[in-house]
C-alpha cells in the first residue's frame, strides 16, 4: 500500500534493502536524482518493474519535480 514518508524513514528503508525508483524521464534523472536511485520513466514503470525490480524488496518510488 502506497504511502509517504520523510526523509528519515527514506533513509532507513534505503539502508534496510529498499529499491529507490525515479519515475522522470531519463533526461530528468540524468541531470539530478539520488544517489543509488533506479530510472524506470513512469511511462515505462509497468512494462519493465518487474524485469529490473527485485520481487521481494520494498520499492520506494519518488518523483522530483519543482515545476
Amino acid at each position: 500500500m502506497p504511502r509517504e514518508v520523510t526523509r528519515e524513514e527514506l533513509q532507513q528503508l534505503v539502508d534496510q534493502g529498499a529499491q529507490l525508483v525515479e519515475v522522470l524521464p531519463s533526461k530528468e534523472y540524468e541531470e539530478d536524482h539520488l544517489p543509488g536511485a533506479i530510472n524506470l520513466p513512469l511511462r515505462r514503470l509497468e512494462k519493465t518493474a518487474r524485469n529490473v525490480l527485485e520481487a521481494t524488496r520494498p520499492v520506494i518510488v519518488y518523483c522530483w519535480d519543482i515545476a
